[in-house]
């Protein structure tokens, strides 16, 4: 045998890192051995390749693709002119633009504490085990099985003028002649509850599960020392939510943000109205896009809104230090 080159041994690991040898001709050569930190490195590059791969194809190419349009004027029939930075400069002059990023933003400071409230409410109220409990849980969790355009149809007779029923009770409580989706002081609320009423399941489930994570040991020390029910809130439940509560308040943001939830309620309950008083950015996009055939502009408003969603998460990222436990 030829075996003139020895084996190389790693400062990390148990096992040689590698086994390089040579053999006479017609031998097969030695197998590259791996050690176990290699070998999970390996694992895992494989399970997440799937993800990353469908994320690169169907997020991260039509985003470079939609940054490409940005650059040029598209008229719809495959017409393309390069136009630079001309559709961004057009936003600063565009009023309709900043209607929409003011209501954009107004939707979202009303959306996101109203379902932390909401989901963290409930789950505190039906997170002990019991049949009552099991009832109530599905019963908050009921409107997630039905479509929204449903739900958005149920809630514009709810608030309809005169006929619906919350139309009427505030009639009956002397607030008569209120125009819940006519008046443009009340229709960005209006929707608002409807989307909450919504989502607010949702949010109760992913609220229970960090509740269930805390040790009951924590509660029972604290009454021991004789906290109360308001303090060991304050300092045993809210303090160990702080992952549960940085992915609720960041997927609610970027739900507003995007409208994920919304767009078909204001579709169907205001289209936008009255005064452009719901229209949201991405309606504003789905208007430009596909009602006036402005792909190019309406390319530029959405890279506008995605490095929007950017700025948002990394100010959550500071705002709950990404959901850690260390105060430091």
């Amino acid at each position: 045998m030829y075996d003139w080159l020895p084996s190389m041994r790693g400062a990390q690991g148990n096992g040689p890192v590698t086994e390089i040898t040579t053999t006479a001709a017609g031998e097969k050569p030695a197998a590259i051995r791996l050690t176990t930190k290699q070998r999970e490195a390996i694992a895992g590059v494989l399970f997440v390749a799937p993800d990353a791969i469908g994320l690169m194809l169907f997020i991260g190419l039509p985003m470079l693709l939609a940054l490409g349009i940005s650059l040029f004027e598209v008229d719809g029939f495959g017409g393309f002119k390069f136009v630079g930075l001309a559709n961004y400069t057009k936003m600063w002059i565009d009023p309709l633009f900043w209607s929409s990023l003011r209501v954009t933003g107004q939707f979202t400071l009303m959306l996101v504490p109203l379902l932390y409230v909401t989901g963290l409410g409930l789950a505190l109220l039906v997170q002990r085990t019991s049949k009552f409990n099991t009832v109530m849980r599905s019963m908050f969790f009921a409107p997630q099985m039905v479509s929204l355009v449903v739900v958005a149809l149920v809630w514009q007779l709810m608030v309809v003028d005169k006929l619906g029923v919350l139309t009427r009770f505030a009639a009956g409580l002397g607030l008569g002649g209120i125009s819940f989706l006519g008046d443009p002081n009340l229709a960005l609320f209006t929707v608002t509850l409807a989307a909450v009423w919504f989502l607010m399941g949702f949010y109760m489930l992913i609220f229970l599960g960090g509740l269930q994570d805390i040790p009951k040991e924590y509660y029972e020390a604290a009454r021991i020392d004789g906290a109360s029910s308001t303090q060991s809130f304050w300092f045993i439940t809210l303090p160990l939510l702080r992952p549960t509560s940085f992915f609720v308040l960041l997927v609610s943001a970027v739900a507003a943000i995007t409208g994920a939830q919304a767009f078909d309620l204001i579709y169907v309950m205001t289209k936008g109205g009255p005064a452009n008083s719901t229209a949201l950015l991405i309606s504003y996009i789905y208007q430009q896009a596909f009602q006036y055939s402005a792909f190019g502009y309406a390319a530029a408003l959405a890279t506008l809104l995605v490095v929007l969603l950017m700025v948002v998460t990394v100010f959550f990222f500071f705002l709950t230090r990404g959901g850690r436990f260390d105060y430091e």
